[in-house]
């Protein structure tokens, strides 16, 4: 019996895929440019990004978007090698938060 996780879809039936270029966004491209400088720096290699990939839940995994993957296995990973504090990050992202509501309000 072979094991298959969630994210592994070789093999099974799919819609066609249909390649299509598209301009990327601002925050794409800096997430592909932060995982460019954490691997150039030695701080992940491509293994990890992918093993942080393939360990994300399988409802998240299919709410989670291509580059949304990719900054999640890259968070946990610098989590994981203590490169980022949790509490640090916490208090960072509660400013943006704070920040984004006031202006909206």
């Amino acid at each position: 019996m072979t094991f298959r996780s969630h994210h592994d879809m070789g093999g099974l039936p799919a819609d066609t895929v249909k390649p299509t270029e598209h301009d990327y966004a601002l925050w794409e491209k800096r997430v592909d440019a932060l995982v460019m400088l954490c691997r150039d720096a030695r701080l992940i290699t491509v293994d990890e990004l992918r093993r942080g990939i393939e360990s994300i839940k399988p409802e998240a995994y299919d709410q989670l978007g291509y580059y949304d993957r990719w900054i999640s296995s890259l968070t946990h990973i610098l989590l994981e090698k203590r490169v980022l504090d949790q509490a640090k990050l916490d208090a960072k992202l509660a400013e943006v938060k704070a920040r984004l509501e006031r202006e909206r309000a």
